[in-house]
């Protein structure tokens, strides 16, 4: 049979499927021409889709010496580069391919994707403009492109984009989700009852319509929390056929405790933790930190790259590289402390590499996989009731399952109403939480406290111009004097900032999706949260907060009594006076704010899960397992 007819032939077997007969053929036309980019490039492609990546990288090599020109081999060398983790040079290997073929729409949107892994936003958003420059209906490139228009803060650009994509391919995997989202970080609600019931209706459908994070700001239900994250772990984080480790038992002096996160710096988590790995017990846990985000050279930073045994900046290395060195590092618990949330890597935990890997505190619900043994709560964030909507084993800690850092110490300087562009009297509402935490119903509750209680403000964080004219607008449809929404800046200091609630009156609350580190900001700085518990985990951490600071009785359970306790306490003094009096005291007496009790519950968690997987079971509670 002539080359020419065998290598159809083996490319038509190959896209058929049957790639063994198809590996032959193209053998047998290697064999005769030793230099054939068409063969050395498809049996490339088989070995990386077969996961022989050495073998791959060594075909598209030799292929691309061979035959310099031609463009398939270098982007698919770069593919394989990229598979074993060398994104630098896998990039070259793309940039080379776009040389030869500037306009190709697939090496375009596959470095695009590189570069954002590679926190090259700028650059990434460069390729899928010209991707889009060259097909405007590409709808990977608008959905791509959206993305990152949202990490520059760019969202009315992005929406749009949103909206062009769901027109174009109402289908595609997560774009009512996508629009839905950025629409709510920027207040703007069009809309936003019939999206939010078809989103529900079509996570409930099993359907790929909405992120589980996003969808967290729009479902109270914990049942519909883990649908959405079974449908994205199916879809984005399956398990691994082979495991890291497969039952190996280590036996350290020391319990190496790994913590991987992108957060290992200025962010709500940092915060949050690094009192925590301060006052971890050296002498029965040896400290990891696997960091996955960008080192901002933030005074937090400086204290975790101290509080650690080990900190290892993993930005640059593949997923599968970091689990092999957890592996080698023979890590006893790793625990993941960003879930689905930005720049986290999940795929990390499904190679299995440590024998006990719990899901924590960055992101507030189940992950829906398989390969995470616990999630760590407690009995306010999941009722023993709901433990069946969590694919982890719920690990209970016994006050509450947030940390704080007591170390902090407020500015003793309050800045005036003035400073803070707040009138010199009336009652102050607080409400320091993103903007995309902002439900339409919650809203209409503030605003019908404006309105019920004469001379008294709104004060919000908002982040963008776009989200404060909106909500003044939204005011405004409802009858409310838009000024009477205040806006706060951004301080540079977190004791500065905590200083600022000294001003506020009562904290008001978020739902479906509660304030978690802002109320716990709120609470030490003697600030009343008033909240609404719901039924799912995002919508419970304020109150359990709230019960961990012995404040029960400001934790609702309807938006009736919420609304109708926020405006008890703005309009009896007496009331508020004595509840932040009691609150200061509960500083002192309650669990919240103990650092150090709280790691030692913590610790006695991880020794409980640790000894469990010594003998062969899991924990229920601290200090039993079976």
């Amino acid at each position: 049979m002539p080359l020419t007819k065998k290598l159809i032939q083996a490319i038509e077997l190959q896209t058929r499927g049957d790639i063994a007969g198809a590996t032959l053929l193209f053998q047998e036309v290697l064999a005769v021409d030793t230099h054939n980019a068409h063969c050395l490039y498809s049996l490339g492609l088989i070995a990386l889709n077969a996961g022989e990546l050495p073998d791959a990288l060594d075909l598209c090599s030799r292929g691309v010496q061979a035959t310099p020109q031609f463009a398939p081999l270098h982007y698919l060398r770069g593919a394989v580069l990229q598979a074993m983790g060398n994104k630098e040079e896998a990039l070259r290997s793309y940039d080379a391919a776009l040389e030869i073929d500037p306009q190709s729409q697939e090496v375009l949107l596959n470095s695009g994707a590189l570069l954002r892994s590679m926190f090259r936003h700028k650059d990434a958003l460069e390729r899928f403009n010209k991707i889009l420059a060259i097909n405007p209906s590409h709808v990977a490139a608008l959905g791509n492109c959206g993305i990152m228009l949202t990490e520059f803060k760019q969202s009315e650009q992005a929406i749009a984009m949103f909206e062009q994509l769901l027109r174009i391919k109402p289908d595609f995997d997560y774009a009512p989700g996508l629009l839905f989202y950025e629409r709510m970080h920027i207040c703007d609600w069009k809309g936003h009852d019939t999206l939010g019931r078809d989103i529900v209706e079509g996570v409930r459908s099993g359907k790929r319509v909405c992120k589980s994070l996003a969808f967290m700001s729009l479902s109270d239900e914990a049942r519909d929390h883990q649908i959405a994250a079974q449908i994205f772990a199916t879809h984005h984080n399956p398990g691994r056929t082979t495991a890291l480790w497969t039952g190996e038992r280590y036996r350290h002096q020391k319990i190496r405790l790994a913590y991987v996160s992108p957060d290992l710096r200025e962010h709500p988590v940092g915060h949050l933790m690094a009192g925590v790995f301060e006052q971890h017990d050296k002498s029965r846990f040896e400290t990891i930190a696997i960091s996955l985000g960008i080192d901002d050279q933030s005074r937090l930073r400086a204290r975790m790259l101290k509080a650690f045994d080990q900190f290892i900046d993993a930005r640059d290395m593949s997923s599968v590289q970091i689990a092999q060195l957890m592996r080698s590092l023979e890590v006893d618990i790793a625990v993941d402390l960003g879930g689905y949330t930005s720049d986290t890597r999940t795929d990390i935990f499904s190679y299995r590499p440590a024998p006990v890997q719990v899901n924590y505190l960055g992101y507030p619900g189940t992950m829906g996989v398989d390969y995470f043994d616990y999630i760590l709560a407690d009995r306010h964030i999941i009722p023993p009731g709901q433990q069946q909507f969590y694919n982890e084993k719920v690990a209970y800690l016994p006050d509450t399952y947030l940390p704080t850092d007591n170390s902090v110490q407020i500015s003793p300087r309050t800045p005036s109403r003035s400073e803070c562009g707040l009138p010199e009297t009336g009652v102050v509402f607080c409400s320091f939480s993103h903007d995309y935490k902002i439900s339409p119903p919650v809203f209409d509750v503030w605003m019908r406290l404006l309105a019920q209680v004469p001379g008294s403000v709104l004060w919000l964080m908002s982040r963008g111009e776009l989200a404060q004219r909106n909500l003044r607008q939204e005011a405004q449809a409802r009858g409310v004097d838009p000024t009477r929404l205040v806006f706060a800046d951004r301080v540079p200091l977190v004791e500065d900032h905590l200083a600022r609630y000294r001003q506020a009156d009562v904290f008001l609350d978020t739902h479906p999706y509660n304030a978690h580190t802002t109320a716990a900001d709120a609470l030490m700085a003697g600030l009343p949260v008033v909240s609404y518990m719901g039924n799912s985990f995002p919508s419970r951490v304020a109150g359990s907060l709230l019960h961990a600071i012995g404040m029960p009785e400001l934790a609702t359970h309807s938006l009736a009594d919420y609304e109708a306790l926020a405006l008890q306490l703005a309009q009896e003094p007496t009331l508020l006076a004595d509840c932040k009096a009691k609150l200061v005291n509960n500083q002192a007496h309650f669990s919240l704010f103990d650092t150090q009790g709280f790691c030692f519950n913590l610790e006695a968690a991880y020794i409980a899960m640790w000894r469990a997987q010594q003998l062969g079971g899991v924990y229920d509670e601290i200090g039993s397992a079976h």
